[in-house]
């Protein structure tokens, strides 16, 4: 099978490993070492997709990761579709099937084309803000056809059949990019014994050197390559990451790396192997080695294929063995684009001529390319391309030493390709992830990274260093400053000799002009990938959007998965240019994670299914599944419901575990409570700001109960937390709002308290809680301690002590959820079980009986106690659920919530307050959530005063139990109000305390 554009000899690849493929629907041959890129233009396939917005054919413009409009849909399975992947970054492999993104009915026939052809008055900048606005109803329409039109790949519609994982790491270094710098830093730090990891986006390692002409002591860029590789890969704490792309930096110096591991391979990841991996890294230091990406020129009809990069242009031919055209003509401010001409020309294919914007470059490149006989055109430019489908001319003119103005007529140029370079953009993208703004730089044409806020150096082009034996320099003067701030050896390296050529001052020139002004030329793209021109740049500055960041935000420029790689420099200095700003005064955009897209399976991980949505268990959970249990899913637990036996409903159940536990002894499971150990010298003072009541005087061995308030003043968390130790505190949750409340406090700390020295730790799956309660739970348990006095006198309400149980260490706290005498065993997990057996073989005699979360309910509503999330909804203060007693009024420092629950509207008498209701009727139990009237008869709208929130029957009473939420309810005792029902009937009830059964609590204090 012909591959038109491929050398016989040259490049990277594996010409005896014949490779097939798919693009479109098309069979194709490639070979191993391709990118799915370089094997399309191998087979002379122009036109890769359409564009975003005006669906103006496409073709490939780069090699790498600053590709803008090789955006691929890949898959050969509905099920393995991915959709937008570069085709420069996805290695070729056999029978890999792929897609244009877009164009209807086909990429080389578009007949969004023809919409495109007329866009730029039907679609300037801002369009979607003026247009299709009205008539209102009308929008849902507006915005079908406008999605369609838009050329992005779409989501698979079936499961993922793959797998992706994740892994932590830290080291001492992480080297972030493996060119000429990254390897020379990553060898000096190994060989200083520090631990290395250096991860780099593509299969091999050495970046530019991999297409390079250059030699490096005395041996081919590539050779050279190999032999530093080859000596890390000796090294026991280097990790080399190929194929993996540092897509975010992170607060202190944490960075997220998205390892493709065999999207090389196969349209499906092999049996047992993770299709991607996301490394998550914290590193001491950190080696930004990024390079620099080629800037492309500014000129009109600029995306035509068969436009492309210099150096990929270079890179396609030295790597791939592709020359992707016949005849080229190659527009460049600077010296380095000349090796692009040379290399065409020992390729064996014609350069038509090289148009420098400078009036008089001189230099080693330039010398060679004259002695090649190739024509050099000094002070012009390409000013416009001819050609639809595939670039046929290149127009040049004379321009003025300023680059601001044509100054002579035309020139067609005969050509089928057009390389441009501009220069070279320093790949700062990473550097702003955590806040750092770049610094422009006049002598390198480029913005730099600013100040690091992190242990960040920078290495090579990246920081403007530029020239091989330099860069090589600058890679090892990183390393060594690591090292010494590692505090570890200096290790000897040798700089290898490296041949630098005399180069000419580059010109900087972002925009080409035109014989007509900028916004009456041709389109002169600035984005490709958004279609952003300089010309909507040009009007969005008219429109008063000065800010880049407006204009950006206006334009789309530096949107989406190209995040300016390409444009930004050349758009930036657009804006300058109308505004008669410099590219300082106007600045640059923020770059912002993810550097390149990442699929959702790396984010995701393992985190899919039944390991997203994980079931936890108790260490007791065998025990209650061969008891028979009921469960009910409680923040992901798994916790007993309740214990049917043979032939009971749900109801029978409850009725008789409750009773058991008011008549002599029950026990629940309680592990679920979350659980978080809380130490250090401001683990009081925190403690106190975060609860609404006191703390600062708590002793050690007692325990209290507290609220949390969000800044508002409303409830969203309740529990006991018991003092450890003078700095140390174990505070519950409720099972649901564990991980709540840890994300709360650690907010709090890291945020607005730093100053506190306190630290966190959730120890929920460390301890079994294993809660007895009842008259006779104190005669249990003194069967199983000896070492624990449980004289009432001595062992009060709400102390905690330290022993043994059941021959295993224990805390026991007498804390109580039911009203009952209670206690809170808490035991190393792994001896839950068995002390829960224990307990059952002494229990017997007492009848002890398990109960679960449904009882529990009851228990507590007999007591009146509250469930945060069902009798409070984000809405209620202390105040309105009557516990004002839990509020401290003397506290040295204000608590979260204080100011807001003190608001005009959260002190009005009218609020919702939480009471208690008895029906009139003692065998009706009101249904939860039934909202509630003063009168039911009232014609509709009924005013409604509020709804019940927790209901229950109470076997112990005799009758239903229910509190609820009314309109000033607590000044409103013995009053009557009414639930009408979806059935018509409408049920009386009588409002009272919420403390049905001993209000004194004269149970859980005997």
């Amino acid at each position: 099978m012909a591959q038109s554009n491929r050398l016989t000899r040259g490049g990277r690849i594996n010409r005896n490993k014949p490779l097939k493929f798919s693009y479109n629907g098309k069979t194709y041959e490639g070979f191993e070492g391709d990118t799915l890129a370089s094997a399309l233009l191998a087979n002379g396939v122009d036109i890769i997709g359409r564009s975003f917005k005006y669906s103006r054919p496409r073709g490939i413009f780069a090699a790498g990761a600053e590709e803008p409009n090789a955006i691929m849909q890949l898959g050969a399975t509905e099920a393995t579709q991915i959709p937008n992947v570069r085709a420069t970054q996805q290695e070729l492999f056999d029978g890999l099937v792929s897609n244009s993104v877009n164009g209807w009915p086909n990429a080389d026939t578009d007949l969004m084309s023809y919409i495109g052809k007329a866009g730029g008055k039907m679609m300037p900048p801002g369009f979607y803000y003026k247009t299709f606005m009205y008539p209102e109803s009308m929008w849902m329409t507006y915005e079908k056809y406008i999605r369609k039109a838009a050329g992005l790949g779409r989501a698979p519609a079936e499961w993922d059949p793959d797998t992706y994982d994740k892994m932590n790491h830290h080291c001492d270094v992480l080297v972030v990019g493996a060119g000429p710098a990254g390897l020379m830093a990553a060898l000096t730090a190994a060989r200083a014994g520090a631990r290395v990891i250096i991860a780099d986006e593509q299969q091999e390692f050495g970046g530019s050197l991999l297409h390079s002409a250059d030699t490096i002591g005395g041996l081919p860029a590539a050779e050279w390559v190999k032999g530093i590789v080859t000596e890390l890969q000796r090294y026991e704490d280097v990790l080399l990451l190929s194929r993996a792309t540092v897509n975010g930096y992170h607060d202190h110096n944490f960075l997220t790396i998205h390892e493709r591991r065999t999207d090389h391979l196969t349209d499906r990841a092999p049996l047992n192997m993770s299709r991607q991996r996301m490394h998550k890294v914290r590193a001491e230091w950190v080696i930004l080695a990024t390079g620099a990406h080629e800037r492309p020129l500014v000129y009109a009809n600029n995306d035509v294929p068969g436009n492309m990069l210099a150096s990929a242009v270079s890179t396609y031919i030295r790597r791939y063995g592709v020359v992707p055209g016949n005849k080229l003509v190659l527009m460049t401010t600077n010296d380095d684009a000349y090796q692009t001409a040379l290399d065409w020309k020992l390729a064996g294919r014609d350069v038509v001529a090289i148009v420098d914007t400078r009036a008089n470059p001189t230099g080693a490149l330039i010398e060679e390319a004259r002695k090649l006989g190739i024509r050099l055109i000094p002070g012009s430019a390409v000013i416009d391309v001819e050609g639809g489908k595939r670039v046929h001319g290149a127009v040049c003119c004379s321009i003025d030493a300023t680059g601001s103005k044509v100054t002579s007529g035309k020139e067609v140029l005969t050509c089928d390709t057009i390389a441009s370079s501009g220069g070279w953009s320093p790949v700062v993208h990473l550097s702003c992830h955590t806040g750092s703004r770049p610094v422009w730089n006049d002598e390198i044409i480029g913005f730099v990274p600013g100040a690091a806020k992190e242990q960040r150096l920078c290495a090579g082009a990246v920081h403007g260093v530029y020239g091989l034996g330099k860069v090589l320099e600058d890679g090892v003067n990183a390393a060594q400053q690591a090292v010494a701030a590692l505090k570890l050896n200096q290790p000897e390296v040798e700089l290898p000799s490296t041949f630098e050529p005399v180069k000419s001052p580059a010109m900087a020139l972002f925009y080409v002009p035109h014989v007509k002004p900028v916004s009456r030329a041709p389109k002169q793209f600035v984005d490709l990938q958004n279609d952003v021109t300089a010309g909507g740049i040009a009007l969005a500055t008219r429109e008063g959007f000065e800010s880049i960041e407006h204009v950006k935000r206006y334009t789309a420029m530096g949107f989406g998965t190209d995040q300016g790689k390409l444009g930004n420099i050349n758009g930036m200095a657009i804006a300058a240019m109308t505004m008669g700003k410099t590219i300082a005064e106007t600045g640059t955009t923020i770059f912002r994670p993810n550097y390149t897209p990442v699929t959702f399976g790396a984010v995701a991980g393992r985190d899919a299914g039944h390991l997203f949505d994980v079931k936890r268990f108790t260490a007791m959970h065998k025990w209650h599944v061969e008891q028979g249990a009921e469960f009910e899913d409680v923040g992901q637990w798994k916790r007993p419901w309740y214990y049917p036996k043979a032939g009971e409903s749900m109801h029978d159940a409850v009725n008789r575990e409750s009773k058991a536990v008011r008549d002599s002894v029950g026990i629940l499971d309680a592990s679920t409570l979350g659980k978080i150990d809380i130490q250090g010298p401001g683990a009081r003072e925190f403690l106190n700001r975060i609860y609404t009541n006191a703390w600062a005087k708590l002793d050690v061995g007692k325990c209290r109960y507290g609220l949390m308030c969000h800044e508002d003043g409303m409830v969203f968390d309740d529990g006991v937390t018991s003092c450890l130790g003078d700095n140390h505190f174990l505070m519950t949750t409720t099972t649901g709002g564990a991980a709540g409340v840890m994300e709360w406090l650690e907010l709090w700390h890291q945020t607005e308290w730093p100053e506190l020295e306190v630290y966190f730790t959730s120890v929920t799956d460390h301890w079994s809680t294993l809660t007895i309660s009842g008259p006779n739970s104190r005669k249990l348990l003194a069967e199983l301690t000896s070492d624990i006095d449980l004289d009432k006198d001595t062992f009060k309400f709400m102390d905690w002590r330290a022993g043994t149980v059941a021959g295993v260490p224990a805390r026991v706290f007498r804390i109580s959820f039911t009203g009952e005498l209670s206690y809170e065993i808490n035991v190393q997990a792994n001896y839950g079980l068995h002390v829960w057996e224990k307990l059952f073989e002494h229990g017997a005699k007492y009848n002890l009986t398990p109960y679960g979360t449904e009882t529990m309910h009851v228990l507590r509503a007999e007591k009146g106690f509250i469930i945060v999330g069902q009798d409070t909804d984000g809405s209620v203060t202390p105040f309105d659920l009557n516990m004002g007693w839990a509020v401290g009024k003397n506290k040295p420092f204000s608590f979260l919530g204080q100011r807001g629950m003190q608001r005009e509207d959260c002190v009005r008498d009218n609020r919702k307050q939480l009471v208690g209701l008895k029906c009139s009727d003692s065998s009706v139990v009101l249904p939860e959530g039934a909202q509630l009237v003063d009168n039911p008869k009232h014609p509709v709208p009924v005013p409604m005063l509020g709804h019940v929130t927790s209901s229950y029957y109470s076997p112990n009473l005799g009758h239903g139990v229910a509190m609820a939420l009314i309109k000033g309810g607590l000044s409103r005792m013995g009053d009557k109000v009414y639930a009408p029902l979806r059935d018509g009937r409408v049920i009386e009830a009588e409002i009272c305390s919420s403390v049905f059964l001993d209000p004194k609590g004269e149970r859980q204090n005997v």
